[in-house]
């Protein structure tokens, strides 16, 4: 059977030992295309029509990564695209199988991660007319509301082409996802191979240089000059664009204060003394002027507008998507350009002493910084037992500070929100979360894809909840022998795990897991180390282990069922019914 309960392949129609040197097919023309423009690694799920194609792009030096579900192989091949700049590709088997993948492709074009799903299909005359071919589904069309392109092949000639479009469209202004449709008719169609080298398509300058007027850089500079209160607003499309060195210059020779994205930490250190992070909410409600750097204004930041902003506060916004300008806020001095470009002409625009911080902006900040770091050391220096997020996050930090080249991973509701406020980021690029849209499953994915393309070694720091989601990927984790750790904060329950039956039966809460699991064990099964802990000493001592070792592993962090609530810090997004609000005082997590 194959990956989706299938009928079984006939391999021997499929692949060919050794290859006529006059005649080519469509299986080959794929792996040859993807060769041509630099594909390194594909992840994917093997069944009809694709089995072979994954076995042949291995014969022939791409790396592929089979997984156990779509979902997580789409993240992979997403996060390689963001780590990479270049396209990250998932393979599927068709209708279902590429169901799956879109959920991921649909993720990397919100967050704007290149990335290209390639599926498999069924036979296109019978899909027309519906007549019930195996996993039939019109799948190019099902792909087009969730991506920036979807392309489908239907002569093996074409298959260059189809490659070479994708790859531009997944790469060019805002990078995001690209739908290939390839019907199993045009995989196995035979050629001429010297037509087939022919159609081949080297991609040439796939996301070419948008450099933005000089007009616009000099309207933000003087905007900038005028700030009593200025801010810099650091995104992910910032971290994207690998302009580290021009980015952390013009912070610093501005003198401006920084407030990272989650996923913009380590452009300049956590530490470095710009920072505004520990001082979120004074600079976001008191800055006059603030630039955005590759970030939107979207309800991360509460789409710019009051109360969390100024009603006067006048923005300049940096973004390679025109249309991204005026979504929410109206922007005063857009910047419309790749952000590399952007950076380097701001820097060579900017005259010394042009922008000057006023000494009583930087001086709240610094003291609302200091007033909250000694909330903070209160809570980071407790040891309740059993653990809360903050004691447990303090021991991974603590870890982390020698590691510096570790990836980190994290998703989950208030693991999430306590792993951003207390791991520091040292290098750009090396926080992995959920993103954009908030979504939940990406742990193990964003794991491997780190872990395959940088060959250095990643944490996956998960709530219980958010690793159910991935959790059969330690198997893949297992076999592949990825250095990758996962630490998974087990307080027994989406949120909280103290929730109660408000029916009183014996079901347990709709957002309460099982009591006491030991995820750890779960990695042992597949030849991984596992460890428990109940401490943060612990929990460090086996952290610092595992990572030494450079094996996969798992440590079961029991955490406080107690601990959390509903829905991190976004608890405003989730409405209350009544039953919740006038049965659940006491008992549900936030209330």
């Amino acid at each position: 059977m194959d990956a989706t309960g299938g009928r079984p392949s006939d391999d021997s129609k499929l692949i060919r030992e050794t290859q006529s040197a006059s005649v080519t097919d469509g299986f080959h023309l794929v792996v040859d295309a993807l060769k041509l423009n630099d594909i390194k690694w594909v992840f994917g799920v093997a069944g009809i029509p694709i089995t072979d194609l994954a076995r042949l792009l291995q014969a022939e030096g791409i790396r592929y990564i089979g997984f156990r579900h779509e979902q997580s192989a789409g993240n992979a091949a997403a996060v390689t695209g963001y780590l990479t700049r270049w396209p990250g590709v998932c393979l599927t088997v068709s209708a279902p199988g590429f169901l799956n993948g879109l959920v991921a492709l649909a993720n990397a074009t919100t967050n704007g991660f290149p990335m290209i799903l390639i599926s498999g299909s069924s036979d296109r005359a019978i899909i027309d007319l519906q007549q019930g071919d195996y996993e039939e589904l019109d799948q190019m069309n099902a792909a087009k509301p969730f991506t920036k392109a979807s392309y489908r092949v239907d002569r093996p000639e074409d298959i260059g082409i189809g490659v070479a479009r994708a790859i531009r469209a997944a790469l060019s202004g805002r990078p995001g996802g690209v739908y290939l449709d390839l019907p199993a008719q045009v995989l196995s169609a035979t050629l001429g191979a010297e037509v087939g080298r022919d159609s081949l398509v080297h991609v040439v300058d796939a996301a070419p240089r948008q450099i933005p007027s000089p007009e616009s850089v000099s309207r933000a500079i003087d905007l900038l000059a005028s700030a009593q209160r200025p801010l810099i607003v650091l995104g992910k499309g910032a971290a994207y664009a690998q302009a580290d060195a021009d980015i952390r210059s013009f912070v610093e020779e501005t003198g401006i204060p920084f407030l990272p994205m989650s996923m913009a930490k380590g452009l300049l250190p956590d530490g470095h003394p710009q920072s505004a992070a520990a001082a979120r909410s004074l600079v976001l409600g008191e800055a006059d002027v603030v630039m955005l750097i590759g970030v939107r204004l979207n309800w991360l930041l509460e789409h710019g507008k009051p109360p969390r902003w100024s009603p006067q506060v006048k923005f300049i916004q940096l973004d390679s998507y025109t249309m991204e300008i005026d979504s929410n806020r109206p922007i005063a001095a857009p910047v419309v350009g790749d952000i590399g470009s952007a950076m380097a002409v701001f820097r060579s625009t900017l005259a010394p002493g042009r922008v000057r911080v006023p000494a009583a902006w930087t001086a709240a900040i610094a003291q609302r910084k200091q007033q909250n770091f000694e909330r903070m050391a209160q809570r980071l220096n407790a040891n309740p037992a059993p653990m809360d997020f903050s004691s447990a996050m303090r021991a991974i930090r603590d870890v982390l500070a020698h590691r510096p080249d570790v990836f980190v991973v994290n998703e989950g509701a208030n693991t999430l929100d306590f792993g951003r406020d207390i791991i520091d980021i040292h290098e750009p690029r090396k926080r992995l979360d959920s993103g954009t849209w908030g979504v939940m499953g990406i742990g193990l994915g964003y794991a491997i894809g780190a872990a395959v393309t940088s060959g250095q070694s990643v944490v996956a720091v998960e709530g219980d909840s958010a690793f159910g989601f991935s959790g059969m990927e330690l198997e893949t984790i297992c076999r592949y022998g990825l250095p990758i750790v996962v630490v998974v904060f087990n307080n027994g329950g989406i949120y909280r795990g103290d929730d109660v039956n408000r029916g009183g039966g014996s079901d347990p809460a709709p957002t309460v897991l099982m009591k006491d699991a030991r995820y750890d064990r779960v990695i042992e099964a597949f030849g991984g180390k596992g460890y428990h802990a109940v401490d943060p000493k612990g929990l460090a001592n086996a952290l610092a282990e595992a990572l030494a070792s450079g094996k996969p592993a798992v440590i079961n962090s029991v955490i406080d069922p107690a601990a959390g609530t509903e829905s991190g810090h976004i608890s405003n997004l989730n409405p209350k019914s009544r039953i919740a609000s006038e049965q659940g005082k006491g008992k549900g997590a936030g209330e």
